[in-house]
């Protein structure tokens, strides 16, 4: 669909977002299993929960437009998730053995930043459309789980910064 008006970008763009959030409830799975750090399996643990309850509050909002949320497949997650699946084979073989597990903790925190920072971006703008467009209760919802994304992200930081990198130094 070509969208012909801010009304239509936004569903398109919540549509978009509605993919993602399924996309990474199948990945984060992954990631928690890869992870070694009990930190780190936490919050990914706690993000899977977290997006699980932000795709919900899309699909509250695609009831309120009284739209379906199919229809549109985020090719930017995909690739996101593909990168991350790499990086997680590729740490398999790193220079013909496995890696040291706080280089992958390392390395899978980088992936899940992307991811992260990607999100942030996205329900950032689909916000300011809510607002723009006069829809104060989206706009809430939306704003809600900007704000736990960019939470999820510090989150991530901190752990990197306090535990995960300064392990993968000299592990």
């Amino acid at each position: 669909m070509k969208p012909e008006n801010l009304e239509q970008l936004y569903v398109m763009q919540l549509r978009d977002l509605f993919s993602a959030e399924t996309q990474l409830i199948d990945a984060l799975p992954i990631m928690e299993a890869k992870a070694t750090h009990p930190a780190l399996k936490d919050a990914f643990r706690l993000h899977l929960d977290q997006t699980r309850t932000h795709r919900d509050r899309l699909d509250q909002i695609f009831q309120m437009l009284n739209k379906r949320p199919g229809g549109e497949k985020c090719q930017a997650m995909e690739g996101l998730i593909k990168e991350a699946n790499h990086f997680i084979k590729e740490s398999g073989t790193l220079f013909g053995t496995d890696a040291p597990a706080e280089v992958v903790d390392a390395g899978l925190i980088a992936q899940a930043q992307r991811v992260e920072h990607y999100e942030i971006a996205a329900y950032g703008t689909v916000a300011s459309y809510a607002k723009t467009l006069g829809r104060t209760q989206e706009k809430n919802l939306l704003g809600k789980t900007l704000e736990e994304e960019k939470s999820v992200d510090q989150t991530l930081s901190s752990l990197a910064e306090r535990l995960v990198n300064p392990a993968a130094v000299t592990p």
